[in-house]
């Protein structure tokens, strides 16, 4: 079962990627920190929702959905997240 701060935290990351729905993809108008932002909250917004719901996560997926955020938008931000978590890209 979940903690109520994780699933709050879950439930916020689940509104951070419906406020930045507009900004995914590979051609959008707007700064690069925000098209950023957009993808990796949609990448991890089934496993946000999995936590909201005491359902279990799938690291192994998150992972991959991070990852390949970096050959979307052509940066390296997916791998120095995964990094910073001691996973490699």
């Amino acid at each position: 079962m979940q903690s109520d701060q994780t699933r709050l935290l879950a439930l916020g990351l689940l509104e951070i990627r419906a406020l930045l729905a507009d900004y995914l993809g590979s051609e959008v108008d707007a700064p690069m920190s925000v098209r950023i932002a957009a993808h990796m909250a949609y990448a991890l917004h089934n496993e946000a929702e999995a936590v909201y719901n005491t359902a279990d996560f799938h690291l192994g997926r998150a992972t991959m959905k991070i990852a390949a955020i970096d050959q979307i938008l052509g940066v390296t931000d997916g791998a120095a997240l995964l990094s910073k978590f001691n996973v490699k890209a």
